[in-house]
């Protein structure tokens, strides 16, 4: 829309003057603002105008939460008043998902998808549209996909096979449960016959047999896994994602629902992340003979261990392969078709599930990935960011917060560092979880989802939260704009992976990830790009296809890398090795890393295409290149051998900043240059010069914190590796906006450093309490900050909320141009600052620090507003007994699925703890002997 918008005035006033925005500009900024627009297309990202601006801000780069409706009890009321506090602790969008009840509150439940549930969405979306809010919603209740018309042959369900011995045929019935039963008579010689019809029929069976036939039983039980967490309306069995079928009945519902939806107001439709348990259904068979080119009835004996091993692996392997061609090309793009035949986009949680990852999360509009309590690795989260830069799609989001630690403990310092992480992902729509829907008059901390971080208004941290938003807002409409620039595509062998281990499937989730990504080669690679400063998605046998050659560069639907490492992998489809081979003779570097494949994967025509895969490799001419092999291949060249040498003899170069520091980045590409995410993930400070790959004529320097921007100090050295300075703190995270040949004026950004030791500030410190509960503590006066918990008395231990430190202070030096930084110590937890009556910013996570600059010789006066955490008050609620746990289900339960109990903790420090020091500080831009 934001393009259009463009288009639409630049139509009715013309192109504006450079240095100028004009009053196009300004009614562009304020309806695109009012409209809740998406970005401007991704040559328009950045105005060229104004070079130290921020990109526009909007709902999407502003972050959203999970928003559970429990019971779907909602009034307008309420849903006006919480969307309202949303909207101005800076979120731009809501998810709407219905779960199970609050008790005592039955008689307010309204059941999913009812006239009068509809007509509850269709206000929430007005009043959202209203405020500028955004909305998703889960196509269901719970989670995964499942209800009240799913039967039981469509749903989730496990493989049943057993042997049947001949004497035991006579009167043979199917197991009870057994769904889509079939009798196989397989012979030793590889025969087989489909006799169903003689179930029951035993000695006739016997009798057509081949005297040395054997017997065997398939079909499907039902896996007992239901919707979890359903809310009214929404409960039964979870739907079987290996059957086509079951997803068109399944959405029979909402199409009656929704019928008649104009599709305005709601942006997409979701699915969580993968927790169905199915392995088989009614088609299978069938469905196995037309996408392997064989029979699986044959080799039942091979799924049961009674094969040779090497048989046994190959026709799993096609197993799981046919389990993933089915959801990728079948079931969830009956999904993806239904949302946008409704005008609706989806956004998709692929992980979990036993498939192709990078082909599953490609389906969605908006691919999902999450980090989970310590499941936290972005080499696994870039699976998701990966498919949508391959496919073109512009936002990559992430359920952030999920039980990130145990409840009312969070604190915004963690979210901001989870946040940090997901950004150098690939994300750039971070997505709260979250936030429950809570009538005001279900008093407090009204109404809670027991696997979620409780950022609601009733959480004494959402006080600070607009300087999180901020922050995330800030950093979004960066990574949202222009385009991924990284080197390579990294090939995922998956073929070798489908192999290993038992059963017919292999679920792929973020809490196993050690054993399904890390533990295999081409987790082993990506670590070591990583860690040497590689930029790279990763691609998929399919998206490989998708890929051309274009000057030199591999050219996928929605990205261009200029090269692909393929890592090692022991089996390879014949179409992806070609298609490989292609992309070098089309003028391509490709670099085997490691070894070559050696064999196929699957047991169909496994000769023919043995056969094949040694002519395709044994045409190729290696030469020795130093510690590689290399090889001319049509107008390219092929490159063997361990990677990052293979990498560094083809001409390509790593982000050089990543060695030997703590720093981290994800690098993004706009119409002029590169946009960098910069964050120091290790224990220490960085302080020096970053070497840049890449041409840089100027720089900017913007603080996604505070929001300010400056020029930074740049070195251009050689042209192929500019410097600029920088210092970053443990936890900081900063962005550098480089133009490649345009030179930028202006004052340089400065970095506030202390000159001196630290002075103590001493004096009578005023304690007044300003929001919070259960009730505001009496004030109080202390010689030095502490916790209120030992200095404010019993109600102050039990208060979660906010107070102010104040204390009146004199400048320690008579020099009226010095200038001085405040470092508050420890905080608990976050911080408001003010010096004199002007306010000087939020502070949430460590180190707690500010530049004040020149100080009045006497009397200023600085004030802290400290907010603690919900912890003291909950503790209290427990040690009371007060029944504030009164949830459907599994009820409230702990970070290790216990009762939630918080009799037994300890008291937490809160509020300004110090010690609060002043020292003599300097502003620079770079080293001494450079700053100016």
């Amino acid at each position: 829309m934001g393009g259009g918008l463009v288009s639409i005035f630049r139509t009715l006033f013309g192109k504006p003057r450079r240095g100028t925005v004009g009053v196009m500009g300004k009614m562009l900024f304020l309806l695109t603002a009012a409209l809740g627009a998406v970005p401007l297309a991704a040559g328009e990202a950045l105005p060229r105008e104004s070079p130290e601006a921020w990109p526009q801000f909007h709902r999407e780069t502003r972050p959203w939460s999970y928003w559970w409706w429990m019971g779907s009890a909602v009034d307008r009321t309420n849903l006006v008043r919480e969307l309202g506090r949303y909207r101005t602790a800076g979120w731009g969008g809501v998810h709407i998902i219905p779960i199970y009840g609050a008790k005592g509150w039955e008689s307010r439940r309204i059941p999913f998808l009812s006239k009068e549930w509809m007509a509850m969405l269709r206000y929430t979306l007005s009043e959202a549209e209203r405020l500028g809010l955004g909305v998703d919603m889960t196509t269901g209740t719970g989670w995964c996909f499942g209800g009240p018309n799913v039967t039981e042959r469509e749903a989730n369900a496990r493989v049943v096979i057993r042997k049947i011995e001949k004497g035991s045929l006579a009167g043979l019935r199917p197991p009870a449960g057994v769904e889509s039963p079939a009798l196989i008579c397989v012979s030793p010689s590889g025969g087989w016959t489909n006799v169903t019809a003689l179930l029951g029929k035993g000695a006739e069976a016997v009798r057509r047999a081949p005297p040395d036939a054997q017997f065997y039983l398939v079909g499907q039980r039902f896996s007992g896994r239901r919707v979890k967490r359903a809310a009214p309306g929404g409960e039964g069995s979870m739907l079987n994602p290996i059957y086509p079928q079951a997803m068109r009945r399944y959405l029979e519902r909402f199409t009656k629902a929704f019928a008649g939806w104009s599709g305005s107001g709601l942006r997409a439709m979701y699915h969580d992340s993968y927790e169905y348990v199915s392995d088989w259904a009614p088609d299978f068979l069938d469905q196995f003979a037309r996408r392997r080119g064989y029979r699986l009835e044959p080799h039942l004996p091979a799924l049961l261990g009674e094969g040779t091993k090497e048989e046994t692996a190959r026709v799993r392997a096609d197993c799981r392969r046919t389990v993933s061609d089915i959801m990728v090309e079948e079931t969830f793009p009956i999904w993806v078709r239904w949302a946008h035949e409704r005008g609706f986009q989806t956004r998709f949680e692929a992980h979990g599930a036993p498939a192709n990852l990078l082909d599953l999360y490609a389906l969605a509009d908006i691919p999902e990935t999450e980090m989970f309590r310590n499941d936290r690795d972005p080499l696994v989260a870039k699976f998701a960011s990966s498919a949508a830069h391959l496919t073109g799609r512009r936002l990559v989001s992430a359920e952030t917060g999920t039980w990130l630690k145990e409840h009312f403990t969070v604190t915004l310092a963690d979210l901001k560092a989870l946040a940090d992480d997901l950004f150098l992902s690939g994300v750039n729509h971070i997505i709260f979880h979250g936030t429950c829907y809570s009538p005001d008059e279900a008093g407090w901390p009204g109404w809670v989802f027991y696997a979620s971080t409780q950022l609601n208004p009733r959480n004494p941290i959402w006080h600070d939260v607009p300087a999180l938003a901020a922050y995330i807002t800030r950093c979004q409409s960066i990574l949202q704009s222009g385009e991924p620039d990284n080197e390579l595509l990294v090939y995922w062998p998956i073929h070798d992976l489908w192999r290993e281990g038992d059963g017919l499937v292999r679920q792929l989730t973020v809490h196993n990830a050690a054993q399904w990504f890390r533990a295999q080669p081409v987790g082993r690679a990506a670590e070591r790009l990583w860690e040497g400063g590689w930029s790279f998605d990763y691609v998929s046998d399919r998206q490989l296809l998708a890929c051309r050659t274009e000057g030199g560069q591999i050219r996928a639907p929605g990205a261009a890398c200029r090269a692909l490492l393929i890592p090692s992998c022991r089996r390879m489809p014949l179409r992806t090795l070609k298609a490989a081979l292609d992309l070098a003779k089309t003028g391509a570097t490709v670099i085997f890393a490691g070894a070559l494949p050696e064999d196929v994967p699957g047991l169909a025509e496994l000769e023919s295409r043995r056969a094949a895969l040694n002519r395709l490799l044994g045409g190729i001419r290696w030469e020795q290149a130093g510690r590689v092999q290399s090889a001319r291949f049509g107008r390219g060249r092929l490159w063997l051998g361990d990677p990052e040498p293979a990498l560094r003899a083809a001409g390509l170069r790593a982000e050089p900043m990543v060695a030997r520091t703590g720093l981290r980045f994800i690098r993004r590409r706009f119409h002029a240059g590169r946009h960098y995410f910069i964050a120091n993930r290790g224990r220490e400070a960085f302080r020096g010069w970053i070497p840049l790959r890449g041409p840089a004529a100027s720089a900017i320097w913007m603080d996604p914190m505070s929001g300010e921007t400056g020029r930074a100090l740049l070195r251009s050295g050689s042209a192929a590796e500019p410097r600029v300075w920088a210092q970053l703190r443990p936890g900081e995270a900063l962005i550098l906006r480089v133009f490649e040949k345009r030179l930028v004026r202006g004052p340089l950004w400065t970095w506030a450093e202390a000159t001196g030791e630290p002075i103590p500030l001493r004096g009578e410190w005023h304690v007044r309490f300003l929001s919070g509960g259960p009730t505001l503590p009496a004030p109080f006066k202390a010689d030095k900050p502490g916790s209120w918990t030992e200095l404010g008395g019993p109600e102050a231990a039990r208060f979660a909320g906010t107070a102010r430190y104040a204390l009146k202070f004199d400048a320690p030096c008579r020099d009226p141009a010095a200038t001085w930084l405040l470092d508050l110590g420890r905080v608990a937890e976050s911080a408001r600052v003010r010096l004199n009556g002007k306010d000087l910013g939020t502070l949430i996570a460590p180190p707690f620090r500010l530049f004040l600059g020149r100080l009045k010789p006497r009397g200023n006066l600085l004030e802290v507003d400290v907010t603690n955490l919900a912890a003291n008050r909950v503790r209290d609620l427990d040690r009371r007994k007060v029944p504030w746990k009164n949830f459907h289900d599994i009820n409230f339960v702990n970070i290790d699925y216990k009762p939630f109990d918080a009799s037994g903790w300890p008291l937490r420090d809160s509020g300004l703890l110090g010690p609060v020091r002043l020292f003599p500080a300097r502003r620079l831009s770079g080293p001494d002997s450079e700053s100016r």
